[in-house]
């Protein structure tokens, strides 16, 4: 039986204990025996002794050092791009703040199989995770929710079924080597959160597919509102201005890489809404829906 290498991509910034967490799922993994893991682990510059841990308790870990500004999107191109170099079977993407079931890449694979015999081109496969404590969904793949704008998404709430879907968020994203020679790296314009929507619109434009496991594949805990600039009502429309310029909120030139490539036509009119909305937010109050998922 032919041996096959997942290279597993991941990043980190100051969560030792919930980056270890992540990693001991992953090495709890019920996979094929004809299935080897590679860790490749960007540090963004921990100064919590994240990488210290690691070594010391799992250095089968490659760890790449980052430069303290890279972010979800940085850090995850960055191990793919190393990943890359060395030509992987399957490329994965896994979120250091995930804790995966131990079938979670068993289900990941065989989804793929399952898809691949359908005759499917360049397929991705994508596994939802649920709040820890709840149950809820948290993140997974993605659908359109608004036929009258192309960049409105929700999430598909995962059946017993594979389900296709137009992108996905990047907590547990499985890119089998074929796909990756063809879409390639995640995109250098974005810096966090924009960066896995845009492959999997990406993946649709050159033919490909995304595809949503059955079930759950773990648990991730969603981003606390007070974090969120499009969820947060106390902020000023000052603080509101400040915040949208950061990696995590939503910086202007990004948006319009992201509009121009995936809104048609009319892309100055959905690139111009959020802040339009956040503008009337900000004068009037009140909450505010994300650019991407309401």
């Amino acid at each position: 039986m032919e041996l096959k290498t997942i290279a597993v991509l991941m990043t980190c910034f100051n969560r030792k204990e919930k980056t270890l967490a992540s990693l001991t799922g992953l090495f709890n993994q019920k996979i094929p025996e004809n299935i080897q893991l590679q860790v490749y682990l960007v540090d963004d510059g921990s100064t919590d002794g994240t990488s210290e841990a690691i070594s010391q308790t799992y250095p089968q870990v490659k760890i790449i050092p980052g430069d303290g500004g890279l972010f979800w999107n940085g850090g995850t191109r960055l191990a793919f791009a190393t990943a890359l170099q060395d030509d992987r079977d399957y490329y994965m993407w896994l979120n250091d703040d995930t804790t995966l079931y131990p079938e979670a890449i068993e289900k990941l694979l065989s989804t793929l199989d399952q898809v691949i015999k359908t005759g499917t081109a360049k397929p991705v496969i994508v596994g939802s995770t649920c709040d820890p404590e709840t149950g809820n969904l948290t993140y997974g793949g993605m659908v359109r929710s608004a036929w009258w704008h192309p960049l409105k998404f929700k999430l598909i709430q995962p059946t017993q079924e594979t389900q296709l879907c137009h992108t996905m968020n990047g907590n547990s994203v499985l890119i089998p080597r074929a796909t990756a020679k063809i879409v390639g790296n995640l995109d250098s314009n974005f810096v966090h959160s924009t960066g896995d929507i845009d492959y999997g619109l990406r993946v649709r434009k050159v033919g490909g597919s995304v595809w949503l496991t059955p079930g759950y594949v773990g648990t991730c805990t969603v981003n606390p509102p007070e974090t969120d600039i499009w969820e947060n009502q106390n902020l000023t429309l000052s603080q509101r201005l400040q915040k949208i310029k950061q990696p995590k909120g939503l910086p202007v030139q990004e948006w319009k890489v992201f509009t121009q490539r995936h809104a048609g036509l009319l892309w100055p009119l959905y690139w111009g809404l959020p802040y339009l909305r956040l503008l009337v937010a900000g004068v009037f109050g009140g909450k505010m829906g994300s650019r991407t998922n309401n």
